[in-house]
Order: structure tokens, then C-alpha cells, then sequence
């Protein structure tokens, strides 16, 4: 009997490009059987929160959720940004060549299984709340990541 195929991945970045190829790969081994886990901190949350989000807590949150936007709508390039117009020319870019967008990507990754994880202390320092969050999810700390990761033959950081 072979032992199950599984990939995790730390998603840090939230750039759009970044989050794109987070979700390539996840969307690529899960539909080749394997069990993929993406583990989301920091910008990274931006792939999973509710645009419409606010933070919540102090005025230090309030700030940090005023300053960044949330959901995948709002996320820069990593290069090229151009305040703001990189994205778009990068969606019609993808639009005009059929590739699949962000939301696409998102989608598939959940109905072929992949399992998105909250990073918790991320959360709290943000002023996150379980509420904010657009797609089913665990909310873990490292100590999560750690054991899936153990148990990965692939582990990768964005």
C-alpha cells in the first residue's frame, strides 16, 4: 500500500502574481492525488478574506486594515504594480489568453479538495476575525502547518 501523496505550502505573499502561482501548484497536485494544504499568514490572509472586510480591535488594526485591502480583488503585482494598473493589465493579459483567473483558480482549488488554513496569531495581529474569511477554512497556528508539513513530501514557501 503506498503512502499518501501530500503537498503543503505557506502563502505569505499578497501579491496577486504570487497567490496565482500558489494556487497553480495547489490546483496542479490535487488533481493529481495529492493532498494539498495551504497555510495562509500575513498578506497571504488577502487570498481568503472577504474584500468588504474591515479590521477589528485597536486603532493600530483599524490602520493596518485600512492601508491593506482585503481580498483577492485588491492584491498588487509583485513588480510592474504601476499603482494599480499592473492587475488589470495582467487580467486582460489572462482574459485575451483564456487563462484561468484568480477567482477560477480559488474555485477549483476548493472543489478539488485543497484545504486552506488561517494563520491565528496572523489574525489576531491583524484584526481578523474567523467572520472575515470568504472560503472554508481551518484557523491554526504554526503548530498545525508543522504537523501537516511532517507529513508532506512537498513543502513550499510564497
Amino acid at each position: 500500500m503506498s503512502e499518501e501523496r501530500r503537498m503543503s505550502m505557506i502563502l505569505f505573499s499578497g501579491d496577486m502574481d504570487k497567490a496565482m502561482a500558489a494556487l497553480v501548484l495547489a490546483t496542479g497536485a490535487a488533481s493529481m492525488g495529492y493532498q494539498v494544504t495551504v497555510f495562509c499568514t500575513f498578506w497571504g490572509l488577502n487570498l481568503i478574506k472577504k474584500s468588504e472586510a474591515m479590521a477589528h480591535g485597536g486603532v493600530l488594526e483599524r490602520m493596518m486594515g485600512f492601508m491593506n485591502k482585503g481580498g483577492f480583488e485588491h492584491m498588487p503585482l509583485s513588480r510592474m504594480n504601476m499603482l494599480g494598473v499592473g492587475p488589470r493589465l495582467l487580467k486582460k493579459m489572462m482574459r485575451d489568453k483564456k487563462v484561468a483567473s484568480l477567482r477560477d483558480l480559488l474555485d477549483t482549488a476548493l472543489e478539488l479538495g485543497v484545504q486552506f488554513v488561517a494563520c491565528q496569531m496572523s489574525m489576531d495581529v491583524m484584526g481578523i476575525t474567523r467572520e472575515d474569511l470568504a472560503v472554508p477554512c481551518e484557523v491554526g497556528g504554526v503548530a498545525s502547518f508543522l504537523n501537516e508539513a511532517g507529513k508532506s513530501q512537498i513543502n513550499l514557501f510564497i
